[in-house]
C-alpha cells in the first residue's frame, strides 16, 4: 500500500522557507516531505483537508527534564502529587500513565504529542547514568529524542583547563560525548557543583572564582568548553546554565558568562532565572535586569536563550546544580534529594509553589515575558518552562496566549505582586508575537539552533512531523488542542485522540578526535572510576532507532 499522504488548503507558517500563512498543498512520502509523489501515478493513501486551518511544523522543546536519574527520584518523591494527579488512561494504543508536575514516561510521551511536540531534549545528563536515560528514552513515546551531557564540573575537564591542554580538552569533549551518545556539552553552574561536592554548603560565587583543588575558574571552563565545542563543529553549540542561578544580583554574572564566550556561539538556558537584580541575596531589592541583558543579546549574534519561564502554581525543581537545590529546599521547608555523580556532576530536586502574590515569583513571571518580548530576533529566543522548575510543559498554549494577547498578559499582570510593574518593564511593552513568530520560537528556531536540518521546516527533504490547529481568537484553546499531529509520516493524535505511539528516533553526535589521547583518558578513568572503562561506552546496539547527527560545515 502507499504511503503517500496530501495536506491541502491549510495556512502554511513555515518562517525557515519564508512561509508565513500562504495556503499550499503538503506531501508526505516514506516519513519525509516531499515536492510531489516519486511517481505521480501511485494512489494517495490518505488525503487531508486543511482547509481554514493553521499547518505548522512539529513542536521542538529544546531545553526540558523528562529522563535520567534526577527525573526517576523527583517522580520516586512527589507521591503525594501523584495521588491528586490526572492519570493517562490505558488503551488499545496507549500504556497508562501518572501526570503531576514530573508525569510518568508513557504520559510525557502521549502530553506532549497532544500539544504538537514531536521532538524535546533533555538537558541535564551524566554520562555514567546515560545508559539509564536512554532506557527511559525508549520508554518515552511519540517524540525524537536527544540529551546534552553534564562536564561543567567533570574533574578530567577542569584537569586539562588547568593544564593548559586544549587538544586534551577537545578530546575528551568528543569522547564524552560519543560514550555517552548524547547530543550537546551542558555546563550547570560550571566549578560550583565541584565546589559543593567539596565542603557543605560550598559553591562559587561569580565567574572569577577559583574552584578549589583545581585552581580554575568558570570563565575559564566557559570559555575552553565553548573553544572545544567550536573546534568540533558541534551541531550545538555549548549549552550553558550560569553561576548564582537564582540569587538576587545574579544578572552581572550572567552577562560575563556570555561576554567569556568570546565571540564564539554559546547557548545561555532558563536565562530568567538569571536576570535578576539586587543586593547581595536581599529580596526587598530584588528586581528585573532584562533590559540591559536582553541589550547584549541583540547586539551579539553569537549568543541564542531559551526563557525558563515561570507559571504559577505547584511544581518540582530539580536541577544538575546541586547547590541550588539545598538552597530552595531551605527558602520552602520542603524535602529535599542530593545527588553526586563521581567525577562527573550532581543534583538537587525539592518540590516549589509559584505564587501571584509573592513578589519575587511575581517577577520571576514577569521577567521571563519581558525576554520573549524584548529579544528583537525571535529566531534567538526559544520558549521554554525549564520543564518542570519553571513550570510544566503543558503550560506553552498559556505563554503563547501571554505573548500573542497584550490585554491578557496586562489583566494577569494587575492580579501580581503591585510592585511588579515598578521593578520590571512588562507593563510598558505593547509587542505582540504574530503565528510566524510563534512558529520560530517554538518549532524553526530551536532546530535551526540544534542544528537539526531535517526538523522546524516542511520543505523537502524534512522529516515529515507536522501540526495543525484550528484557529480561535483565544491562542490558548487554539494551541492546547491541535487538531492533527503527524510524527514522520504517521498520523499520531487526531481530534485529541491518540492513533499511534511509535517510539521515535534518539539524536545523538559523533564528533572525531585525535585517538592517540584517548589512552591518557583511559589511564586517568581506570585509576578513578568505579566501573570499567570498556563498559563506560553506551553501544549503538543498546539505542532504540539512533540517528547520528552531523557537524557543522
Amino acid at each position: 500500500m502507499s504511503d503517500l499522504i496530501k495536506i491541502y488548503g491549510g495556512s502554511v507558517y513555515d518562517p525557515a522557507n519564508g512561509i508565513h500563512g500562504e495556503v499550499r498543498d503538503l506531501w508526505i512520502e516514506g516519513g519525509k516531505i516531499v515536492a510531489q509523489a516519486s511517481d505521480p501515478s501511485a494512489p494517495v493513501n490518505r488525503t487531508i483537508d486543511a482547509s481554514g486551518m493553521v499547518v505548522m511544523p512539529g513542536g521542538i522543546d529544546m531545553h526540558c527534564h523528562i529522563a535520567g536519574p534526577k527525573v526517576n527520584v523527583a517522580r520516586k518523591m512527589r507521591p503525594e502529587e501523584k495521588r491528586r494527579a490526572e492519570r493517562v488512561k490505558r488503551t488499545a494504543i496507549t500504556h497508562s500513565g501518572t501526570m503531576g508536575s514530573v508525569p510518568s514516561t508513557f504520559a510525557t510521551g502521549y502530553k506532549y504529542a497532544g500539544l504538537g511536540y514531536t521532538t524535546a531534549f533533555d538537558a541535564a545528563i551524566p554520562p555514567l547514568a546515560a545508559r539509564h536515560a536512554h532506557e527511559e528514552f525508549e520508554d518515552t513515546p511519540c517524540l525524537d529524542k536527544g540529551f546534552y551531557v553534564l562536564m561543567g564540573n567533570n574533574h578530567y575537564l577542569m584537569k586539562a583547563i588547568k593544564d593548559n591542554e586544549p587538544q586534551k580538552l577537545k578530546a575528551f569533549v568528543a569522547w564524552l560525548l560519543g560514550s555517552a551518545k548524547g547530543f550537546a556539552p551542558k555546563l550547570v553552574n560550571p566549578g560550583g557543583v565541584e565546589v559543593w561536592k567539596q565542603k557543605q554548603a560550598g559553591n562559587v560565587h561569580g565567574i572569577d572564582s577559583m574552584v578549589d583543588h583545581f585552581d580554575v575558574t568558570p570563565r575559564q571552563i566557559i570559555s575552553q568548553v565553548s573553544q572545544a565545542a567550536e573546534a568540533l563543529r558541534l551541531p550545538h553549540p555549548v549549552h550553558i546554565h550560569c553561576n548564582n542561578l537564582g540569587m538576587p544580583g545574579n544578572w552581572e554574572t550572567t552577562l560575563e558568562s556570555m561576554k567569556a564566550l568570546e565571540g564564539r556561539r554559546g547557548h545561555i538556558t532558563h536565562i530568567q532565572f538569571h536576570s535578576y537584580g539586587g543586593g547581595d541575596g536581599d529580596e526587598n531589592t530584588f528586581n528585573s535586569k532584562v533590559v540591559p541583558l536582553a541589550a547584549y543579546v541583540n547586539s551579539h549574534p553569537n549568543v541564542t536563550v531559551d526563557v525558563g519561564q515561570v507559571l504559577f502554581g505547584e511544581t518540582t525543581s530539580m536541577t544538575g546544580d546541586g547547590p541550588l537545590g539545598y538552597f530552595l529546599s531551605n527558602v520552602y521547608g520542603k524535602k529535599w534529594f542530593s545527588g553526586d555523580t563521581e567525577m562527573e556532576s550532581g543534583c538537587g530536586i525539592t518540590p516549589i509553589k509559584y505564587k501571584n502574590k509573592s513578589l519575587v515569583h511575581a517577577l520571576q513571571w514577569a521577567i521571563g515575558l519581558e525576554w520573549y518580548l524584548l529579544v528583537e530576533d525571535p529566531w534567538r529566543v526559544v520558549m521554554s518552562t525549564d520543564h518542570p522548575n519553571g513550570a510544566s510543559f503543558l503550560a506553552y498554549p498559556q505563554i503563547i496566549r501571554y505573548l500573542m494577547d497584550r490585554t491578557y498578559r496586562q489583566d494577569v499582570l494587575k492580579t501580581c505582586h503591585p510592585l511588579v510593574g515598578k521593578r520590571s518593564t512588562l507593563a510598558d511593552i505593547d509587542r505582540e508575537y504574530t503565528l510566524s513568530e510563534i512558529a520560530i520560537i517554538t518549532r524553526a528556531g530551536p532546530a535551526k539552533i540544534l542544528g537539526l536540518k531535517n526538523k522546524g521546516h516542511l520543505g523537502p527533504g524534512a522529516d515529515a512531523d507536522i501540526t495543525v490547529y484550528t484557529p480561535h481568537e483565544n491562542k490558548e484553546i487554539m494551541f492546547e488542542m491541535p487538531r492533527l499531529v503527524i510524527k514522520a509520516g504517521r498520523v499520531i493524535v487526531e481530534e485529541g485522540e491518540m492513533r499511534e505511539s511509535p517510539v521515535g528516533k534518539t539524536l545523538y553526535v559523533a564528533p572525531e578526535y585525535d585517538l592517540e589521547l584517548e589512552p591518557d583518558i583511559q589511564d586517568w578513568f581506570e585509576k578513578y572510576y568505579s566501573i570499567r572503562w570498556r563498559n563506560y561506552p553506551v553501544d549503538l546496539s543498546y539505542m532504540h532507532d539512533p540517528e547520528v547527527v552531523g557537524m557543522r560545515s
